[in-house]
Protein backbone atom coordinates (compact mmCIF):
# COMPACT_ATOMS: atom_id res chain seq x y z
CA UNK A 1 0.00 0.00 0.00
CA UNK A 2 1.33 3.60 -0.57
CA UNK A 3 -0.39 6.11 1.52
CA UNK A 4 0.67 9.51 1.78
CA UNK A 5 3.96 8.87 0.51
CA UNK A 6 5.32 10.92 -2.83
CA UNK A 7 7.28 9.27 -4.97
CA UNK A 8 8.53 10.35 -9.04
CA UNK A 9 7.53 13.62 -10.01
CA UNK A 10 5.52 14.21 -6.67
CA UNK A 11 3.25 11.38 -7.22
CA UNK A 12 0.32 11.86 -4.23
CA UNK A 13 -1.79 8.75 -2.99
CA UNK A 14 -4.50 10.36 -0.42
CA UNK A 15 -6.11 6.75 0.00
CA UNK A 16 -5.08 3.17 0.18
CA UNK A 17 -5.15 1.33 -2.85
CA UNK A 18 -3.88 -2.05 -4.45
CA UNK A 19 0.10 -2.08 -4.68
CA UNK A 20 -0.82 -3.14 -8.77
CA UNK A 21 -3.02 -0.09 -8.89
CA UNK A 22 -0.16 2.33 -7.72
CA UNK A 23 2.48 0.44 -9.90
CA UNK A 24 0.53 1.52 -12.89
CA UNK A 25 -0.07 5.03 -11.59
CA UNK A 26 3.48 5.33 -10.69
CA UNK A 27 4.79 4.57 -13.94
CA UNK A 28 2.47 6.83 -15.99
CA UNK A 29 3.53 8.98 -14.23
CA UNK A 30 7.16 8.93 -14.49
CA UNK A 31 6.75 7.90 -18.45
CA UNK A 32 4.46 11.65 -19.23
CA UNK A 33 6.06 14.02 -21.38
CA UNK A 34 8.09 11.32 -22.91
CA UNK A 35 5.90 8.34 -24.67
CA UNK A 36 7.75 6.34 -26.94
CA UNK A 37 6.57 7.53 -30.60
CA UNK A 38 5.71 4.76 -32.55
CA UNK A 39 7.03 6.45 -35.80
CA UNK A 40 10.49 6.41 -34.13
CA UNK A 41 10.03 2.86 -33.81
CA UNK A 42 9.54 1.96 -37.01
CA UNK A 43 12.32 1.04 -39.45
CA UNK A 44 12.29 2.02 -43.14
CA UNK A 45 12.12 -1.29 -45.50
CA UNK A 46 14.19 0.48 -48.67
CA UNK A 47 16.69 2.97 -47.86
CA UNK A 48 17.77 5.29 -50.92
CA UNK A 49 21.29 6.86 -50.24
CA UNK A 50 21.69 9.96 -52.69
CA UNK A 51 25.26 10.91 -53.08
CA UNK A 52 25.85 14.06 -54.74
CA UNK A 53 29.37 14.05 -55.63
CA UNK A 54 31.27 17.35 -54.69
CA UNK A 55 28.09 19.09 -53.44
CA UNK A 56 29.00 21.06 -50.34
CA UNK A 57 26.87 24.06 -48.74
CA UNK A 58 27.85 26.80 -51.40
CA UNK A 59 26.97 24.36 -54.30
CA UNK A 60 23.58 24.05 -52.74
CA UNK A 61 23.22 27.72 -52.01
CA UNK A 62 24.41 28.87 -55.39
CA UNK A 63 21.63 26.61 -57.04
CA UNK A 64 19.32 27.51 -54.79
CA UNK A 65 19.66 31.10 -55.33
CA UNK A 66 19.88 31.31 -59.47
CA UNK A 67 17.16 29.11 -59.99
CA UNK A 68 15.09 30.04 -56.87
CA UNK A 69 14.67 27.03 -54.74
CA UNK A 70 15.81 23.36 -54.70
CA UNK A 71 13.25 20.90 -53.47
CA UNK A 72 16.03 19.30 -51.33
CA UNK A 73 15.69 22.55 -48.81
CA UNK A 74 12.21 21.96 -48.05
CA UNK A 75 13.15 18.32 -46.39
CA UNK A 76 13.57 19.27 -42.29
CA UNK A 77 15.83 16.33 -41.09
CA UNK A 78 19.37 17.71 -41.76
CA UNK A 79 22.71 17.76 -40.71
CA UNK A 80 26.52 18.20 -41.16
CA UNK A 81 28.73 15.68 -41.92
CA UNK A 82 33.24 15.55 -41.46
CA UNK A 83 34.52 13.86 -44.41
CA UNK A 84 38.41 13.08 -43.55
CA UNK A 85 39.29 9.68 -44.62
CA UNK A 86 42.00 7.87 -42.73
CA UNK A 87 45.31 9.57 -43.67
CA UNK A 88 44.20 13.50 -45.15
CA UNK A 89 42.09 15.53 -43.73
CA UNK A 90 40.85 15.81 -47.55
CA UNK A 91 39.01 13.16 -48.91
CA UNK A 92 38.55 11.46 -52.51
CA UNK A 93 35.84 10.07 -53.68
CA UNK A 94 37.08 6.36 -53.00
CA UNK A 95 37.74 7.19 -49.10
CA UNK A 96 34.63 9.05 -48.94
CA UNK A 97 32.24 6.12 -50.78
CA UNK A 98 34.08 3.79 -49.06
CA UNK A 99 32.90 5.22 -45.50
CA UNK A 100 29.73 5.30 -46.28
CA UNK A 101 29.37 2.03 -47.77
CA UNK A 102 31.66 -0.10 -45.24
CA UNK A 103 31.25 2.38 -42.17
CA UNK A 104 35.07 2.87 -41.92
CA UNK A 105 37.75 5.40 -42.42
CA UNK A 106 40.29 4.26 -45.19
CA UNK A 107 43.03 5.88 -47.24
CA UNK A 108 42.64 8.02 -50.07
CA UNK A 109 41.98 5.45 -53.79
CA UNK A 110 40.86 2.55 -51.49
CA UNK A 111 38.12 0.88 -52.85
CA UNK A 112 35.61 -0.84 -50.76
CA UNK A 113 39.13 -1.35 -48.57
CA UNK A 114 39.84 -0.41 -44.60
CA UNK A 115 43.04 1.13 -44.28
CA UNK A 116 44.97 -2.27 -43.90
CA UNK A 117 44.21 -2.88 -47.62
CA UNK A 118 41.92 -5.62 -45.83
CA UNK A 119 38.25 -5.78 -47.57
CA UNK A 120 35.04 -4.83 -45.80
CA UNK A 121 32.05 -5.90 -46.34
CA UNK A 122 29.54 -2.97 -48.04
CA UNK A 123 25.96 -2.19 -46.98
CA UNK A 124 25.04 -3.25 -50.41
CA UNK A 125 26.51 -6.62 -50.10
CA UNK A 126 24.60 -6.96 -46.49
CA UNK A 127 21.24 -5.95 -48.34
CA UNK A 128 21.91 -8.27 -50.41
CA UNK A 129 22.82 -11.00 -47.69
CA UNK A 130 19.74 -10.31 -46.00
CA UNK A 131 17.30 -11.13 -49.06
CA UNK A 132 17.13 -7.44 -50.02
CA UNK A 133 17.30 -6.60 -53.92
CA UNK A 134 20.40 -3.91 -54.83
CA UNK A 135 21.32 -1.31 -57.17
CA UNK A 136 23.68 1.47 -58.15
CA UNK A 137 22.86 4.65 -60.64
CA UNK A 138 25.42 7.11 -61.28
CA UNK A 139 26.06 9.65 -64.20
CA UNK A 140 29.54 8.32 -64.92
CA UNK A 141 31.12 4.64 -64.73
CA UNK A 142 29.89 1.98 -62.86
CA UNK A 143 33.42 1.33 -61.59
CA UNK A 144 34.30 4.84 -61.03
CA UNK A 145 35.63 5.97 -57.28
CA UNK A 146 31.61 6.54 -55.27
CA UNK A 147 30.13 3.61 -57.23
CA UNK A 148 32.59 0.81 -57.35
CA UNK A 149 32.81 1.50 -53.48
CA UNK A 150 29.97 -0.15 -52.72
CA UNK A 151 31.01 -3.95 -54.60
CA UNK A 152 34.51 -3.70 -55.51
CA UNK A 153 37.41 -4.33 -53.46
CA UNK A 154 40.20 -3.27 -54.08
CA UNK A 155 43.52 -1.23 -53.78
CA UNK A 156 43.29 1.67 -56.01
CA UNK A 157 40.34 3.72 -57.42
CA UNK A 158 42.06 3.57 -60.85
CA UNK A 159 41.45 -0.05 -61.50
CA UNK A 160 38.71 0.18 -63.39
CA UNK A 161 39.23 -3.93 -64.88
CA UNK A 162 39.70 -5.31 -61.13
CA UNK A 163 36.81 -3.23 -60.02
CA UNK A 164 34.70 -4.48 -62.51
CA UNK A 165 35.86 -7.88 -62.23
CA UNK A 166 34.33 -7.65 -58.47
CA UNK A 167 30.77 -7.15 -60.09
CA UNK A 168 30.10 -10.08 -61.46
CA UNK A 169 28.43 -12.88 -58.76
CA UNK A 170 27.35 -10.19 -56.51
CA UNK A 171 23.84 -10.37 -58.09
CA UNK A 172 23.23 -6.96 -58.03
CA UNK A 173 19.48 -6.32 -59.56
CA UNK A 174 19.84 -3.16 -61.19
CA UNK A 175 22.88 -0.52 -62.54
CA UNK A 176 22.37 2.21 -64.77
CA UNK A 177 25.46 4.26 -66.09
CA UNK A 178 28.50 4.00 -68.07
CA UNK A 179 31.75 1.98 -68.14
CA UNK A 180 30.27 -0.37 -70.65
CA UNK A 181 34.22 -0.86 -72.10
CA UNK A 182 35.53 -2.19 -68.66
CA UNK A 183 32.80 -5.34 -69.01
CA UNK A 184 32.44 -8.62 -69.87
CA UNK A 185 28.35 -7.89 -71.82
CA UNK A 186 28.58 -11.71 -72.36
CA UNK A 187 29.30 -13.09 -69.36
CA UNK A 188 26.69 -10.14 -67.97
CA UNK A 189 24.48 -11.94 -69.95
CA UNK A 190 25.30 -15.63 -68.83
CA UNK A 191 24.83 -14.10 -65.45
CA UNK A 192 21.23 -13.02 -66.22
CA UNK A 193 21.37 -9.85 -67.17
CA UNK A 194 19.27 -7.88 -69.75
CA UNK A 195 21.66 -5.67 -71.09
CA UNK A 196 20.35 -2.29 -72.47
CA UNK A 197 22.82 0.47 -74.29
CA UNK A 198 21.67 4.00 -74.86
CA UNK A 199 19.54 6.77 -73.10
CA UNK A 200 16.31 5.83 -74.21
CA UNK A 201 13.87 4.16 -71.59
CA UNK A 202 13.29 0.89 -73.75
CA UNK A 203 11.12 -2.10 -72.21
CA UNK A 204 11.51 -3.57 -68.94
CA UNK A 205 11.97 -7.47 -68.24
CA UNK A 206 11.25 -7.47 -64.95
CA UNK A 207 11.81 -11.37 -64.56
CA UNK A 208 15.48 -10.38 -64.86
CA UNK A 209 18.43 -8.35 -63.31
CA UNK A 210 18.97 -4.84 -65.24
CA UNK A 211 22.35 -3.57 -66.58
CA UNK A 212 21.41 0.24 -68.52
CA UNK A 213 24.48 1.30 -69.97
CA UNK A 214 23.81 4.95 -70.99
CA UNK A 215 26.21 4.79 -74.22
CA UNK A 216 29.33 2.82 -75.16
CA UNK A 217 31.61 5.11 -73.68
CA UNK A 218 33.27 5.75 -70.43
CA UNK A 219 31.96 8.85 -69.86
CA UNK A 220 28.22 10.12 -69.85
CA UNK A 221 27.46 13.70 -71.47
CA UNK A 222 26.86 17.04 -69.10
CA UNK A 223 23.15 17.00 -67.64
CA UNK A 224 21.82 19.46 -70.67
CA UNK A 225 22.32 16.87 -73.14
CA UNK A 226 21.58 13.88 -70.74
CA UNK A 227 18.12 15.25 -70.46
CA UNK A 228 16.26 13.35 -67.43
CA UNK A 229 18.17 10.28 -67.55
CA UNK A 230 18.96 10.18 -64.23
CA UNK A 231 15.77 10.69 -63.11
CA UNK A 232 14.04 8.37 -65.17
CA UNK A 233 16.96 5.82 -64.87
CA UNK A 234 15.86 6.31 -60.96
CA UNK A 235 12.55 5.93 -61.06
CA UNK A 236 13.02 2.78 -63.45
CA UNK A 237 15.02 1.23 -60.76
CA UNK A 238 12.78 1.59 -58.00
CA UNK A 239 10.31 0.21 -59.74
CA UNK A 240 12.13 -2.87 -60.51
CA UNK A 241 13.57 -3.36 -57.12
CA UNK A 242 10.25 -2.75 -55.56
CA UNK A 243 9.26 -5.99 -56.87
CA UNK A 244 10.98 -7.54 -53.68
CA UNK A 245 8.41 -7.71 -50.59
CA UNK A 246 12.33 -7.93 -48.68
CA UNK A 247 12.72 -4.28 -49.52
CA UNK A 248 15.74 -2.77 -51.35
CA UNK A 249 18.97 -0.99 -50.70
CA UNK A 250 19.79 1.43 -54.15
CA UNK A 251 22.27 3.92 -54.15
CA UNK A 252 22.12 7.17 -57.04
CA UNK A 253 24.84 9.26 -57.58
CA UNK A 254 25.04 12.97 -59.25
CA UNK A 255 28.61 12.42 -60.15
CA UNK A 256 29.03 15.40 -62.30
CA UNK A 257 28.73 17.86 -59.91
CA UNK A 258 32.19 17.18 -58.91
CA UNK A 259 33.46 17.79 -62.51
CA UNK A 260 32.07 21.16 -62.62
CA UNK A 261 34.10 21.68 -59.57
CA UNK A 262 37.35 20.09 -60.33
CA UNK A 263 36.88 22.37 -64.10
CA UNK A 264 36.41 25.50 -62.04
CA UNK A 265 33.15 25.76 -64.08
CA UNK A 266 29.73 27.59 -62.16
CA UNK A 267 27.59 26.69 -64.67
CA UNK A 268 28.47 23.55 -65.03
CA UNK A 269 28.39 22.71 -61.64
CA UNK A 270 24.96 24.26 -60.84
CA UNK A 271 23.35 22.22 -63.85
CA UNK A 272 24.07 18.93 -62.69
CA UNK A 273 23.49 19.80 -59.21
CA UNK A 274 19.71 20.92 -60.26
CA UNK A 275 19.38 17.76 -62.29
CA UNK A 276 20.60 15.78 -59.05
CA UNK A 277 17.73 17.87 -57.38
CA UNK A 278 15.29 17.04 -59.85
CA UNK A 279 15.95 13.48 -59.06
CA UNK A 280 15.65 13.84 -55.51
CA UNK A 281 12.57 15.35 -56.13
CA UNK A 282 10.96 12.15 -57.58
CA UNK A 283 12.62 9.94 -55.08
CA UNK A 284 10.67 11.99 -52.34
CA UNK A 285 7.48 11.53 -53.67
CA UNK A 286 7.75 7.80 -54.00
CA UNK A 287 9.38 7.67 -50.36
CA UNK A 288 6.01 9.97 -49.52
CA UNK A 289 3.52 7.36 -51.34
CA UNK A 290 5.19 3.62 -49.88
CA UNK A 291 5.73 5.01 -46.34
CA UNK A 292 8.62 2.84 -45.34
CA UNK A 293 11.43 4.31 -47.67
CA UNK A 294 13.88 6.41 -46.03
CA UNK A 295 16.25 8.83 -48.47
CA UNK A 296 19.39 10.17 -47.25
CA UNK A 297 21.04 12.73 -49.49
CA UNK A 298 24.55 13.87 -48.75
CA UNK A 299 27.92 14.22 -50.84
CA UNK A 300 31.32 12.71 -50.01
CA UNK A 301 32.89 15.88 -49.73
CA UNK A 302 32.82 19.62 -51.52
CA UNK A 303 34.52 20.17 -54.20
CA UNK A 304 37.01 23.61 -55.26
CA UNK A 305 36.36 25.48 -52.60
CA UNK A 306 33.61 27.00 -54.03
CA UNK A 307 33.30 30.87 -52.62
CA UNK A 308 29.65 33.20 -53.51
CA UNK A 309 31.31 36.87 -53.79
CA UNK A 310 28.60 39.10 -54.87
CA UNK A 311 25.04 38.28 -56.00
CA UNK A 312 21.67 39.90 -57.99
CA UNK A 313 19.24 39.91 -56.18
CA UNK A 314 16.68 41.27 -59.83
CA UNK A 315 18.79 38.78 -62.41
CA UNK A 316 19.58 36.05 -59.93
CA UNK A 317 23.38 36.29 -60.88
CA UNK A 318 26.19 35.31 -58.97
CA UNK A 319 29.85 36.45 -58.84
CA UNK A 320 32.28 33.21 -57.57
CA UNK A 321 35.58 31.78 -57.88
CA UNK A 322 36.78 28.76 -56.59
CA UNK A 323 39.88 28.23 -54.04
CA UNK A 324 41.32 25.41 -56.23
CA UNK A 325 40.41 22.95 -58.96
CA UNK A 326 40.81 20.11 -55.95
CA UNK A 327 38.50 18.71 -52.86
CA UNK A 328 38.07 20.66 -49.69
CA UNK A 329 37.84 19.77 -45.98
CA UNK A 330 34.35 21.66 -45.75
CA UNK A 331 31.83 20.13 -43.77
CA UNK A 332 29.00 18.65 -46.09
CA UNK A 333 25.45 18.93 -45.76
CA UNK A 334 23.31 15.40 -44.87
CA UNK A 335 19.31 15.47 -45.49
CA UNK A 336 16.73 12.66 -44.82
CA UNK A 337 13.07 11.92 -45.28
CA UNK A 338 11.33 8.43 -43.98
CA UNK A 339 11.54 6.43 -41.22
CA UNK A 340 14.37 6.86 -38.84
CA UNK A 341 15.02 10.19 -41.10
CA UNK A 342 15.37 12.17 -37.45
CA UNK A 343 18.64 9.74 -36.54
CA UNK A 344 20.77 12.46 -39.14
CA UNK A 345 20.44 15.40 -37.67
CA UNK A 346 22.84 17.24 -35.79
CA UNK A 347 26.75 16.92 -37.05
CA UNK A 348 28.82 13.61 -37.92
CA UNK A 349 31.60 11.57 -38.97
CA UNK A 350 31.12 10.27 -42.49
CA UNK A 351 31.27 6.56 -41.07
CA UNK A 352 28.06 7.21 -39.20
CA UNK A 353 25.95 7.32 -42.34
CA UNK A 354 26.55 3.68 -42.67
CA UNK A 355 26.18 2.80 -39.05
CA UNK A 356 22.56 4.57 -38.93
CA UNK A 357 21.82 2.48 -42.25
CA UNK A 358 22.52 -0.48 -40.69
CA UNK A 359 20.84 -0.08 -37.14
CA UNK A 360 17.84 1.23 -39.16
CA UNK A 361 18.16 -1.81 -41.24
CA UNK A 362 18.38 -4.29 -38.64
CA UNK A 363 21.59 -5.94 -39.47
Amino acid sequence: MFEKGHFCNMLYFKKPMSLLMACVLLFSNCNAGRKVSIEKLKKPLNIILMIGDGMGLAQISAASFVYGGLFMETLLDMGLVKTSSSNDYITDSAAGATAYSTGVKTYNGAIGLGPDSISRITILEEAKANGKSVGLIATCSITHATPGSFFGHQLNREMHNAIAGDFYGKNIDYVAGTGKPYFDIERLLKDGYQVQTGPEVLEMNKSKKQFWFYNDSIDAPKAKERGMWLKNASMRGIEHLSQNRNGFFLMIEGSQIDWGGHDNDFNYTITELKDFDETIKSVIEFAKKDGNTLVIITADHETGGLSLNHGDLKNRTLETSFASTHHSGIMVPVFAYGPGSERFRGTMENISIHHKMKLLFGF
